[in-house]
């Protein structure tokens, strides 16, 4: 018997350069803000990046400072006994508030268990947002009513969903966006892969922003990855890809804003690597000096984000130093409020522990809701 013929569904070859991350994270300002390295043209491929507007860049600078000290707060609540937990965002404020400035508020954000910061960035009241690692409920704000999807704990199952979620809305005929926040331990589980794969199929309007803070708790990138940029890993996918300073506000921005646009008018989905750094713990349970250096730390310091996007505005006059002892003072009323409302211990309904896990509870979970109701009901 001869060789049967092989089919192949290969497709002709296509040049892969549009896909690829620019060869540097792209960077608008300088390590201490006072200087803008690029007009709009970064990279190799000679993307554009248009930069962002005054008046988007001061919101973000006053969102930057008011998260800054929602995160400062929140850590001392979990001190305290407030929090069961605390995972600070603390020097990925860039990021984060980045994140909740690029999208409409059509749009959804789907972020993880450390992304308080992009939850009141978008709206959210900060109890509502701290409710979950409050231990209260699974989500402390209504995800309908914020297009924010439930923070995600198990690492990369929320990428499917918003890939799901934005493939959905198209059908519906809506230009709207999803945007999953992810990590870069993330990008190591099944889950992120198989998101990026339908993504890339699909042609999705979602956009992933990894936010590389160099540790997946305590194993660092070098470890878990061997590619040269987190941000490689959109080109087995067919999808496009670039790799951003994290901790420059302003860059973030651009490269967000571009990206979110794109898959909005239908150039398909986006992966964006973030390179910036977790000043803090993993969480408020964790010691981080037992797997790095206080003067790995102290370098990541000199490029804090508020302190370069401070610099870069007052430098081209756009802020003055009542600005930002105004921005400060705010921030201290918000956090002056978040203590005053979680002094109060909540009156929780323990029958409703099984309530909104799903819209229709299975057998088992309402079976268990029933067991637990008889049990409160005979004491």
């Amino acid at each position: 018997m001869g060789d049967k013929p092989v089919h192949t569904t290969a497709k002709s070859w296509v040049d892969p350069s549009p896909w690829l991350p620019s060869q540097v994270p792209v960077s608008f300002l300088s390590t201490n803000g006072n200087t803008r390295q690029f007009d709009s043209t970064h990279g190799p491929l000679e993307r554009a990046y248009p930069g962002p507007s005054t008046e988007l860049l001061l919101t973000a600078y006053r969102k930057m400072v008011l998260g800054r000290r929602f995160d400062e707060q929140a850590t001392t609540l979990a001190r305290q006994g407030r929090l069961a937990v605390h995972p600070s965002s603390l020097g990925q404020e860039a990021c984060q508030v980045g994140a909740a400035l690029a999208l409409r508020a059509t749009d959804w954000l789907f972020p993880t268990y450390r992304d308080c910061v992009a939850l009141v960035s978008r709206g959210i009241d900060p109890i509502e947002a701290l409710t979950l690692l409050r231990g209260d409920a699974h989500c402390g704000y209504d995800p309908v009513l914020h297009r924010t999807a439930p923070q995600c704990t198990p690492l990369a199952t929320h990428a499917a969903h918003a890939t799901g979620l934005a493939h959905g809305e198209r059908l519906k005929g809506t230009d709207t966006v999803a945007l999953a926040l992810v990590g870069d331990g993330a990008t190591s589980e099944g889950d992120f892969h198989e998101a990026l794969n339908l993504a890339g199929v699909l042609k999705a309007p979602v956009v992933f922003l990894v936010q590389n803070n160099g540790y997946a708790i305590s194993v660092p990138l070098s470890e878990q990855c061997a590619a040269p940029s987190l941000a490689y890993k959109g080109i087995g996918y067919g999808i496009r890809a670039e790799q951003v300073d994290g901790n420059d506000a302003e860059a973030v921005l651009a490269v967000l804003t571009a990206a979110v646009e794109d898959a909005r008018a239908g150039g398909g989905p986006w992966l964006v690597e973030a390179h910036t750094y977790r000043m803090g713990p993993h969480t408020s349970a964790d010691d981080p000096s037992r797997y790095r250096t206080a003067a790995e730390a102290d370098r990541w310091r000199e490029r804090d984000p508020i302190d370069r996007l401070e610099s870069a505005l007052r430098e081209r006059g756009l802020l003055t130093e009542a600005d930002t002892k105004a921005a400060a003072a705010e921030a201290e009323v918000y956090a002056a409020d978040i203590r005053e409302r979680l002094a109060t211990d909540p009156e929780l309904a323990l029958q409703n522990l099984c309530d909104h896990v799903f819209a229709t509870p299975p057998p088992h979970l309402a079976a268990q809701g029933a067991l637990l109701r008889a049990e409160l009901e005979s004491r």
